[in-house]
């Protein structure tokens, strides 16, 4: 806590670290912006927050043009050049490195009340670890993955179980140093209830944006009298090894045929594999566009008979919750989805008019599209209760909450 002159009011400091931030296109920058948000409205002039971040990256093939230093009310947002990299590994890890030295400059000498960081990769969370500790405030973290389990599955065995012995200490430290730790998906409970016993955790999960709520482009419109005679097939997002498209959209695309056309919006890892799929089953049913914005992606959205998710079916998958769920369900749009896990019995309970497959299984998931409902459908409870909004409400009342039982400090 500063102390100003007698008449001024005691105002507190929080950093938060976040890879990616508006405008950058990514689910870990729309979350990390709406909780922004969300904690200016809840303590108004009494807080400063500084903001850490990097210059656009997501995806190599979108660029958005952002000050380097954003100034507002209270409000500092510093973004980071970063080497231009793609999805490798090689390149990420530079492009982490460069991120965190920087990071560690701008922060160096500085006291903070409490440190935000929201991570995907487990070196965010590293970093703002660390970063608390050497200006002893609170550490609150946002685990928006399970860095340990999904390296041991995406690299081969060997090298895996290596990664993984190296990190798991560090993830503990990680953990153990936060006074405070969200969940992003409650499917990963069962994997940090045994690795932290005793340890309580907070679940805010991903939610439906303002934007997708709020746009006429998603309201209910009139049911076709019949069916379309070529179903019009959306997937946005990333199109990397997690996803698995390169495993499972050839074989639909094959089997459907004239039947249906596939838009893909996306980058990532394994762009370049499915292409390859695609190019070597000479299938032309099949469209791919570099990542756009969102206002554009309702657009299409909107044309759209059906919205496809996939995950691959990897251990570690079953237990995320994809926040592109939230995303589709806004639109009202049939949504056909190869989950496991979590994610599946999510949106079974959850979500009206969901098919869902195995993941990988074309037969599967062939079966499930003839069972899908090809109108619109009103999911205005689901939206409701998911409200992105709302949900950062609530999290941005639990970061200062847990703030007090951690200092003195008195937002």
């Amino acid at each position: 806590m500063r102390r100003q002159s007698a008449d001024q009011v005691m105002i507190s400091k929080i950093l938060l670290l976040s890879f990616y931030f508006p405008p950058d296109l990514s689910a870990g920058s729309f979350r990390a912006g709406a909780l922004v948000k969300a904690l200016r409205e809840e303590l108004g002039p009494h807080v400063e927050i500084e903001i850490i971040t990097t210059q656009p990256n997501r995806y190599h093939s979108f660029t958005a043009n952002a000050v380097s230093v954003e100034r507002s009310e209270n409000l500092t947002i510093r973004r980071i050049q970063i080497p231009a990299h793609r999805s490798g590994i090689k390149d990420q890890t530079w492009a982490f490195a460069c991120f965190a030295i920087n990071t560690l400059k701008l922060t160096y000498g500085k006291r903070y009340d409490l440190v935000f960081s929201t991570s995907s990769r487990l070196m965010t969370a590293s970093l703002g670890a660390l970063i608390s500790k050497r200006s002893r405030c609170a550490l609150y973290l946002d685990i928006r993955d399970i860095f340990v389990d999904t390296v041991r599955d995406l690299l081969p065995t060997r090298w895996g179980r290596l990664a993984a012995s190296i990190f798991s200490p560090l993830e503990r430290w990680t953990i153990n140093t936060a006074v405070r730790v969200n969940l992003i998906s409650p499917g990963f409970l069962p994997y940090f209830a045994t690795r932290y016993p005793g340890r309580s955790f907070a679940f805010y999960t991903n939610g439906v944006d303002e934007l997708f709520i709020k746009n006429p482009s998603t309201q209910l419109v009139s049911l076709p009298e019949s069916s379309p005679s070529r179903l019009k097939i959306v997937y946005a997002g990333n199109i990397g090894a997690g996803q698995g498209l390169h495993r499972i959209i050839p074989q639909l695309a094959q089997r459907l045929g004239d039947r249906a056309e596939f838009h893909l919006i996306g980058a990532g890892s394994a762009l370049s594999t499915l292409m390859r799929a695609l190019e070597d089953a000479g299938i032309s049913n099949v469209r791919i566009s570099t990542p756009m914005k969102r206002d554009q992606l309702l657009r299409v959205y909107q044309e759209a008979d059906v919205l496809f998710l996939h995950l691959n079916d990897q251990k570690a998958f079953r237990r995320v919750l994809p926040s592109k769920l939230f995303e589709y369900a806004a639109t009202n749009k049939p949504i056909w989805g190869g989950l496991s896990g979590y994610a599946n019995r999510f949106a079974k309970k959850r979500i009206k008019n969901v098919a869902l497959f195995s993941p990988c299984d074309a037969e599967s998931a062939i079966t499930a599209l003839k069972g899908l409902k090809l109108h619109n459908t009103s999911r205005l409870e689901f939206v409701a209760e998911f409200s992105r909004s709302t949900i950062k409400k609530k999290m941005a009342q639990d970061i200062i909450k847990s703030s007090k039982s951690k200092t003195n400090t008195l937002f």
